[in-house]
């Protein structure tokens, strides 16, 4: 399955990054084993770059204010920015560059550099390429509240595919514009460059 789906083709940074050990991975088993790849990743941070209390890792030139809520394991990198009312939870990997604002949450999910999400974003069980900008209240779900077989399934060159898990939210490519008040489905994939316009839905399920 993971063949199926390379991820550099989405997120060019991936096999040079602190994750390119998982290269060879679906999406979806990354995400489901996100607190378990944060934590391997927090044993090999650099203790003199990083502010690290209960498994949340801080590099020391990201801006954090107060009322936001981090919870381990979680790295945030270098020039990040979290304002007052972001959750960040469930195991998160942070990139250099990226911006939370208000009432963001974000869950099991791994950010690459200077990506954005607004404020009153949900994020979940996603990758999230570089340079991504999420309007205010765009929404990645991860999960399928309406179905009654809750596994999430993918289409990879239109074709259906099993993913095995329930909560997975999506493969989103370098440079892509999420519009305000936008919804992803759960299983979707975006190709690099990809624009959602405001109050669209995107749903690639079946």
């Amino acid at each position: 399955m993971a063949t199926l789906i390379p991820i550099e083709r989405y997120i060019a940074a991936f096999p040079a990054s602190p994750l390119g050990a998982w290269a060879d991975a679906a999406p979806w088993a990354l995400t489901s084993n996100s607190e378990a790849i944060v934590r391997a990743l927090l044993a090999t941070l650099p203790v003199r770059d990083y502010m690290l209390a209960d498994e949340v890792a801080v590099h020391r030139s990201a801006v954090v204010e107060d009322g936001a809520v981090l919870k381990g394991p979680l790295i945030l990198g270098p020039h990040c920015f979290v304002a007052a009312g972001a959750y960040l939870r469930g195991g998160n990997w942070v990139d250099a560059h990226c911006a939370f604002g208000p009432g963001v949450e974000v869950k099991s999910s791994f950010v690459f550099a200077g990506s954005k999400f607004a404020h009153f974003n949900f994020v979940g069980d996603s990758l999230i390429g570089a340079g991504v900008n999420l309007e205010a209240g765009s929404i990645v779900c991860n999960y399928r509240n309406e179905l009654v077989d809750k596994e999430i399934n993918v289409r990879i060159d239109g074709a259906p595919h099993r993913t095995g898990v329930k909560k997975f939210g999506a493969l989103i490519g370098d440079g892509v514009r999420l519009g305000a008040n936008a919804v992803v489905a759960p299983g979707a994939l975006l190709a690099p460059g990809t624009v959602l316009q405001r109050a669209a839905l995107l749903d690639q399920g079946f």
